[in-house]
């Protein structure tokens, strides 16, 4: 069985994601003579992107999961 990291890459990974859209969305601020719609366009995109991390994130946690359990019912370590 291959040995597993203590550190979970994948979720360092979605949060320096998180942080790149922060910054991103920063850079982006729309200007004054922008149209209105640029506000709620550039909140809405950053806002559903750092959701989007944050689900496959809670995705990527549960497969973790299943297969710890898979792993652990064929060393005959939990009941079938």
């Amino acid at each position: 069985m291959a040995e597993q990291s203590k550190v979970d890459w994948k979720g360092i990974g979605y949060l320096f994601s998180i942080l790149g859209m922060l910054l991103l969305g920063a850079e982006a601020i729309p200007k004054p003579t922008d149209p209105w719609w640029y506000w709620p366009a550039l909140v809405g995109g950053v806002v559903t992107s750092i959701i989007g991390f944050g689900i496959r994130y809670l995705a990527h946690l549960k497969q973790r999961r299943e297969i710890r359990r898979t792993e652990a019912k064929a060393d005959g370590k939990t009941p079938h």
